[in-house]
């Protein structure tokens, strides 16, 4: 099983939860091409088998490269096995980490009129640390209004791996019968 997994992010997050995805998909004897959404090729759509999406959201929106990329190759992707997971704070949440409970998921699917096979959602991180000025300024007022954590010399990782290990076993189910 040839496996096309694209990811957007803008911290690395995401791209840390691909690498763990791209993992447990070898584990079971498939073959990963990862790629950042900016550098797929229409040749690394075609040779999938398998096409699985990853993408983060900042300041409560995924990139417009993320949508170019659905939209030019929406009958491809639909053709094949797919899926779609989005990485964002907000499903920190209890109530808000489930693909139908997330506003960007819900969101994401009325804007891509795509309807992946597989959602995922994952709670990201916050590394205040790494960002920029503004970006910690806007973070941090986020994390405030939103009850999160607002100490600025802090990295806050909210991932669950053992989610994300299931969401890959799941991925493992999709293309084994």
């Amino acid at each position: 099983m040839q496996s096309l997994m694209v990811y957007s992010t803008v911290d690395g997050q995401t791209l840390a939860i691909c690498q763990r995805i791209k993992q447990q998909l070898e584990q079971a004897g498939q073959s990963v091409n990862l790629k950042d959404v900016a550098q797929v090729s229409q040749v690394d759509v075609n040779n999938a088998e398998q096409i699985i999406i990853g993408a983060s959201i900042r300041y409560g929106k995924h990139r417009s490269a993320l949508y170019d990329f659905i939209s030019t190759h929406k009958t491809s992707i639909e053709g094949k096995p797919n899926s779609f997971f989005t990485v964002n704070v907000v499903a920190r949440k209890p109530e808000k980490n489930t693909p139908k409970t997330n506003p960007y998921m819900q969101k994401f699917l009325v804007l891509s009129q795509w309807q992946p096979q597989l959602l995922g959602v994952f709670a990201g991180k916050i590394d205040y640390p790494k960002y920029r000025f503004f970006d910690k300024f806007m973070i941090r007022f986020i994390m405030w209004m939103t009850k999160g954590p607002t100490d600025t010399t802090g990295t806050f990782e909210f991932t669950d791996w053992q989610k994300v290990d299931e969401f890959a076993a799941q991925l493992v189910q999709q293309t084994s019968h």
